[in-house]
């Protein structure tokens, strides 16, 4: 994870970070360390290991950000901590310029359970990974093709709190609709097979660096 080189594609087996800027601050407030499966001009997917060390916001009392009530989630004061992915991990999907990432998940035994669609910034590569912005606003899918939308209270939330204008929950809302149909066709990567796909064994879990917060000097779409 060196700053030289500018952004380039990474090997199989490399170690990245996967990054999310607070919505209104900039700053980098969720990273996570993951092994890059595949990098193409195409698609760039990787894994994120059971028990992986994170980064994630909190309420600067410690409490988790979920368990804020709604009206006051997104103007009572944050910070980060440090914590561990628990439970199964999870395979990323992102395509160059697509407003949104394709997350795998599995229950125990490898059984699948679902993918997950989530709104985001187009991700911006540098060096040591790849930063974006989230945009509140999910969907499920499920092995059975039905999907739902998820977060679309947090959705309204983040608009009433000034994180979100209106044109740019237009753009977000607009970008989940052009997922809804990909569902509906059954597209890339639904119908890829990545279900069936599984880590190296050999991989190991990615270290939290300490600098996990630094500027990129250099980005690129």
């Amino acid at each position: 994870m060196t700053e030289s080189g500018g952004p380039q594609h990474w090997a199989p087996g490399e170690q990245i970070l996967w990054r999310y800027r607070g919505n209104g601050t900039g700053a980098v407030h969720i990273c996570r360390p993951v092994t890059v499966v595949q990098d193409t001009p195409e698609l760039l997917a990787v894994w994120m290991a059971p028990g992986t060390e994170c980064v994630r916001p909190v309420l600067t009392d410690g409490t988790p950000v979920h368990e804020e009530p709604l009206a006051t989630r997104y103007t009572a004061p944050r910070t980060t901590e440090r914590s561990r992915w628990f439970g199964s991990g999870v395979l990323k999907l992102a395509r160059p310029g697509d407003p949104w990432s394709v997350w795998l998940f599995w229950e125990r035994g490898w059984r699948f359970r679902s993918w997950y669609v989530n709104l985001e910034e187009p991700r911006t590569r540098w060096s040591g990974g790849v930063d974006s912005e989230d945009h509140f606003l999910d969907i499920s899918v499920y092995p059975d093709r039905s999907w739902l939308w998820r977060d679309e209270d947090e959705f309204a939330q983040a608009q009433r709190s000034g994180l979100m204008d209106p044109e740019q929950a237009a753009r977000v809302k607009a970008a989940g609709r052009r997922a809804v149909d990909l569902i509906g066709s059954w597209g890339t990567p639904f119908a890829d097979g990545w279900e069936d796909w599984r880590p190296d064994p050999g991989w190991p879990v990615p270290p939290l660096p300490g600098d996990w917060d630094r500027t990129p000097a250099h980005t690129a779409p």
